[in-house]
C-alpha cells in the first residue's frame, strides 16, 4: 500500500475519535513513520518480537505546568509496515490504526500503559 493511502485510512482513524477528545488535543502532531528508529526502540526497551504500531512522544496534558510554553508540539508517531504486516487485509488495517491513534491520543490526555489498556478492554465489552 502506498503511502498516500495510508495516509488517508490514518486520517479516517483520527476522524472517528470523538469530538469531545479531538478538541482538546492541545499541541500535538501525528505522523507516519515507515519504522520505529533504533533510538525509540532503545528507549521503550522493547525486546524483540514486540511490535511498535504507534507511539506518544512528548508532555502529556496533564504533566503540563503553568510554565508549559514554547516547546515543540507533541508527536505521535503512527508506523506504518508493522501495522501493514499485521494486517489481514484492508478493514483489519482501518481497525488497528483507528485504535493505535486512539491508544496514542490517550497517552497525550495522561493516561499510562496500564489504564490505556484497562481502557481498551472496557471499550471491548461494550462493543461485544
Amino acid at each position: 500500500m502506498d503511502r498516500a493511502r495510508f495516509e488517508e485510512i490514518v486520517n479516517e482513524g483520527i476522524e472517528s475519535i470523538p469530538s469531545e477528545f479531538l478538541d482538546k488535543l492541545d499541541n500535538v502532531a501525528i505522523v507516519i513513520e515507515d519504522e520505529p528508529t533504533e533510538q525509540q526502540i532503545r528507549k521503550l526497551k522493547l525486546h524483540r518480537g514486540i511490535t511498535l504500531f504507534g507511539l506518544y512522544e512528548g508532555v502529556a496534558q496533564d504533566r503540563r505546568g503553568s510554565h508549559y510554553s514554547g516547546v515543540l508540539p507533541d508527536k505521535i508517531t503512527i508506523f506504518q509496515n508493522p501495522i501493514l504486516r499485521a494486517s489481514r487485509d484492508e478493514e483489519d488495517m482501518k481497525e488497528i490504526v483507528k485504535l493505535t491513534v486512539w491508544h496514542e491520543i490517550a497517552h497525550h490526555f495522561g493516561m499510562d500503559e496500564a489504564q490505556v489498556r484497562a481502557a481498551e478492554a472496557r471499550r471491548r465489552q461494550k462493543v461485544v
